[in-house]
């Protein structure tokens, strides 16, 4: 098995994607080459808990705080979630806190346990949230694990895939873990379940709409999805894989207990 250094390492790579793993050992920086999985190491060493990247600014929920691009501490205390809604972070604490931080935090609202944040919708065990001004308000759905707000809205939930349109329409049936979209240079989806990984890449989410079923060459649960110059996909269990169309390649990490990837 290949060992990861413990590095902390700032600099893209001329020609490569940076693609950072959150994981129980830390967070672990992958270079990414198309589809080639070049060089990994630990960035930081922390239980991390959730990983999300803006453009050049990076966040990190660990079991302690959340951190900033160089690894330095917020004053939040311990997170289980983090996202951006437009340039501000947004995290959420083990209790359903949900904060704003604009250089200095500033609390939202209180919601049930949060499972996931992307832009300004929020997936809880009770439903999704929005975030509208200075609080949150409930939108819809139950039991949610995941949601995306790239092109279309997608949830993922405990009995299917969900997209928004007039209210939140189902499109696939399931117990659906992740989701995760993007809409450049076309709207593209993915979402899986436990045991299966599917795809739609036409921004069609009706629900006639034809999801692929797509197969990897692990059989292991996918912990999160994100996209660059390809497909990322990053396992529970520690194996970093990635396409740009013509099959998956794969590599184990040499990480357990991996929540979250975000692609720079």
């Amino acid at each position: 098995m290949t060992s990861i250094d413990e590095k902390r390492v700032y600099s893209d790579r001329e020609g490569t994607t940076t693609v950072f793993v959150a994981a129980e050992l830390g967070v672990a920086r992958v270079e990414v080459s198309e589809d080639i999985v070049g060089e990994f190491e630990i960035a930081h060493r922390c239980v991390a808990r959730d990983v999300t990247v803006a453009d050049d600014s990076l966040a990190i929920a660990t079991d302690e705080d959340v951190l900033d691009g160089d690894f330095s501490p917020l004053d939040f205390g311990p997170a289980v979630a983090v996202g951006f809604d437009g340039d501000n972070c947004i995290a959420a604490k083990e209790d359903g806190t949900l904060a704003r931080y604009d250089g200095d935090w500033h609390e939202l609202a209180s919601v049930p346990e949060v499972r996931a944040i992307d832009g300004a919708l929020v997936a809880t065990a009770e439903g999704i949230y929005q975030i509208v001004d200075h609080g949150a308000r409930y939108v819809g759905l139950d039991d949610v694990r995941d949601v995306s707000t790239a092109g279309v809205p997608l949830a993922a939930t405990a009995d299917g895939l969900y997209w928004l349109g007039n209210g939140w329409m189902d499109t696939m049936a399931g117990d659906f873990r992740v989701v995760s979209a993007t809409d450049d240079p076309v709207e593209t989806a993915y979402a899986g379940t436990p045991n299966a990984l599917f795809a739609k890449s036409d921004g069609e989410w009706r629900e006639s709409a034809e999801w692929e079923q797509i197969e990897l060459p692990v059989d292991e649960p996918v912990a999160d999805i994100g996209f660059g110059d390809g497909v990322y996909v990053a396992t529970e269990s520690g194996t970093f894989l990635s396409t740009v169309g013509d099959g998956w390649r794969s590599r184990h990490l040499g990480l357990t207990g991996v929540r979250a990837l975000a692609v720079r």
